[in-house]
This record gives structure tokens, C-alpha cells and sequence, in this order.
């Protein structure tokens, strides 16, 4: 199909939910995707932050292939080799000691709040959950009431039983938490969709303190930097501390859709056969190709190589910010989740567009916000690309 026919096909079948560029991508291989028309981007959205090992990478399409030849679904009444495989691994390398498998993100967080009830009516009926202020944990409903409020708009009346606070201040935190009717915190590690935030040192730390000094879960949601985002396989080890659960999603299947509870048998345990379940979650397909991602990060020095280009990309930014500062309020980042904070959203959102016409796929997020997600096995030639990139682009915008 033509580029035209494929974007007004977009607009004639399906829901009008995303606002999308004038681009319909056909092929991608490692950090690059190429368009119906043939043009190349460096991809640097990686499906926002689900392509860590980049597009078709060797080892999960093998997984899929060999996989799909044998047995693609089989519901979970009866035992799934694979999952006993990809569950061992995710224990093995984590603080957890049980694992539930969905499909998302947003399912993975419905899970996280259910255990977390379930476990508070245990624990003196507690039910409360308490979460952080412009937080994205799902659009599903139970999700939502728990994510920023702009998201919420239209879906009211929302789930009962939360309540937000400031993201990175303990004080509020401390005060929300008093309430005997709270049984659990969640957090994300940094705040992705917020616009790359990273909260002070301690933040986390002290978070883990509290919650245990009130007998009070603590979740995290490490969706968009678990599986080595940050140079760690989960955000967690950064900070010195272990959650009682923790969600998984996005990089956990290299594309396939994947999704992750995981949880400690203090916790775990207070599920039982139908309080919880999947149709497809969990299913061969998935499984197989979540052990390869979980391999091939491990064993493939991707961790380091997260590190090191993360910092070598926030440092090429930081020139980019002194060159431009008329333009550029400020960078961050951690490992390979890096925003690029701009004065305006005006001028942010012609950046990014500036950016993808020139061959570098980014994301505009709170506006004034240039996200950037490259995948873990990029190399430093395609960072030097995407900072020439940038620079053309910004270089552009003080002329236009």
C-alpha cells in the first residue's frame, strides 16, 4: 500500500485514540526503521521504550519462529513449559519469588492493585493505595485512578480508594501513609511520561523506609526503565532497596505483547486459583520471546553498554544545551531513558518534528519535553548521528 492509502485507511477504520505523524513504517532492523516510501530513521522511540534489543533482533526472532512451529497459545489450566523457564529467570534475577504474566502494562498494574487489596483485606482491611501526582500507570480503569489526572478527564466517576501526592517529596508521602487504611505505595522509579523526572538521591530509599516502618506495600511500576533501561536490569538496584512488587511490561517480550506481576511470597501468597487470571497471558509465544530478551540483555554486556552510552549521550546533550540555550532549559536522564527539557512547547514540539524530518524518531511528552529511548544495543556512531541530528534540527528553528 501507498503512504496516502495507508493513512487515510488509519482515519476510515480504525478508533481516532492516537495522534500519529504522517508516517507508516514497514521494516526495521537494529535502531533503524524505513518508511513506505524507503526512508531510513534512527529510532529512537524504539515503541516507546518496548524495543530495547532494537527491531527483529537475531535471537527473538529466532525464539518466535521455533516457537510458533510448535505451540503459540494454550490456556493457563494446564502447565506451561515456557513459563516455568522465563518465570525461573525473572526470579533468579530479581528480589521476587513469584511471578504472574499478563499482556500489558496497564494489566500488570490492574494485577499489582488487586494483590495489593487483597493482601490489605488480610492486613486489616486496609484498601487505600496511594500514588504520585502526573504518575502514568495505564489507561485501563483501575490504572487511570492511579495516573495523572489529565488522563483521567471524561472517565469519571473512577475506581475508589486513592489518593496522590507530590512525586519525589517523603513529607506528603509520610502523611498520606498514617492512614490505617492504606496498604500500598506505587511509584515509578523515574517518571517517563511526566517528561523524564528523576527524583532526588534518597527518594526511594526513604520511600522503602517508610513503608516499612507502616507495614505498607511498596510497588513499583517499572514498565518504561525495567529490563536495563538504566543500565540496571530493574531500576530497583540503582537505589539500594527491593519492593515487594513490582510491574513489568513493554521490553519484556522485545514486541511481542508481555506483561509482568512480580512479587514476594509475603505477597504473592494471598492470591488464590480465580482471584486473579489471563486468557492469553503467559501464552509460549510470549514466553519464548521474553527468555531471549531476558538472555541476550544479561549475557550481551547490555547493562554496560546502557551506562555508557547513556552517558556519553547525556554528555553530547549538555553541549547541545550550551549551544542552545535560548532553546534548551535543561537535560537528563539515567542510562537510556534522556529528556531534553525546551523553554516553550511550542519550540519543543517543532524540535521533535524538525528532528523526525531529518531521520531521528523521538517523542514530545509533557509538552515541552523531547523523550529519547534508544535501544540498548546502539552504538556510539548512531548517538554522534542523533546529536547531529538535534543540532541540525535546532539550527533549523533559529532560522525558520
Amino acid at each position: 500500500m501507498r503512504k496516502e492509502e495507508i493513512i487515510s485507511g488509519t482515519s476510515k477504520y480504525l478508533m481516532n485514540t492516537y495522534g500519529r505523524y504522517p508516517i507508516a513504517m514497514v521494516r526495521g532492523k537494529g535502531a533503524w526503521v524505513w518508511d513506505s516510501e524507503g526512508k531510513k530513521y534512527l529510532d529512537f522511540v524504539t515503541g516507546i521504550a518496548v524495543n530495547n534489543l532494537g527491531h527483529c533482533h537475531p535471537s527473538v526472532v529466532r525464539a518466535i519462529s521455533e516457537q510458533s512451529r510448535k505451540l503459540v497459545q494454550v490456556c493457563n489450566l494446564y502447565h506451561i513449559e515456557k513459563q516455568v523457564e522465563f518465570a525461573k529467570m525473572l526470579v533468579e534475577n530479581s528480589f521476587a519469588d513469584k511471578v504472574f504474566f499478563c499482556n500489558s502494562g496497564a494489566e500488570a498494574n490492574e494485577g499489582a492493585i488487586k494483590l495489593a487489596r487483597k493482601w490489605g483485606g488480610a492486613n486489616g482491611g486496609r484498601y487505600q493505595i496511594v500514588h504520585a501526582r502526573d504518575s502514568f500507570h495505564g489507561r485501563t480503569l483501575g490504572a487511570l485512578s492511579a495516573t495523572s489526572k489529565k488522563y483521567q478527564k471524561g472517565f469519571t466517576p473512577l475506581v475508589p480508594g486513592f489518593k496522590s501526592v507530590p512525586y519525589g517529596e517523603i513529607g506528603p508521602l509520610e502523611k498520606a501513609v498514617e492512614d490505617d487504611k492504606v496498604c500500598a505505595v506505587i511509584l515509578e522509579p523515574i517518571q517517563g511520561e511526566n517528561g523524564v523526572i528523576i527524583p532526588y538521591a534518597n527518594y526511594l530509599k526513604d520511600a522503602r523506609k517508610l513503608c516499612r516502618r507502616k507495614n505498607v506495600l511498596l510497588i513499583l511500576d517499572e514498565i518504561q526503565v525495567g529490563l536495563g533501561r538504566t543500565g540496571k536490569l530493574f531500576a530497583y538496584e540503582l537505589y539500594g532497596i527491593k519492593p515487594d512488587i513490582m510491574t513489568l511490561a513493554k521490553a519484556l517480550g522485545g514486541g511481542i505483547p508481555c506483561g509482568a506481576v512480580l512479587a514476594t511470597d509475603a505477597v504473592a501468597k494471598h492470591l488464590s486459583p480465580g482471584n486473579h487470571g489471563t486468557t492469553l497471558g503467559g501464552n509460549p509465544l510470549a514466553m519464548s520471546a521474553g527468555v531471549a530478551v531476558l538472555k541476550t540483555i544479561i549475557e550481551d554486556g547490555l547493562l554496560d553498554n546502557a551506562t555508557g552510552m547513556g552517558e556519553y549521550f547525556l554528555c553530547g546533550l549538555r553541549v547541545i544545551k550550551k549551544e542552545f540555550g535560548d532553546l534548551v532549559r535543561d537535560v537528563r536522564g539515567k542510562g537510556l531513558i534522556l529528556g531534553v527539557e525546551f523553554v516553550s512547547a511550542e519550540t519543543a514540539k517543532d524540535a521533535v518534528v524538525r528532528c523526525s524530518n531529518n531521520g531521528l524518531l523521538t517523542i514530545l511528552t509533557e509538552q515541552k519535553v523531547m523523550r529519547i529511548l534508544p535501544p540498548l544495543i546502539v552504538k556510539k556512531n548512531e548517538i554522534d548521528q542523533a546529536l547531529k541530528i538535534i543540532r541540525r534540527s535546532l539550527k533549523e528553528a533559529t532560522v525558520a
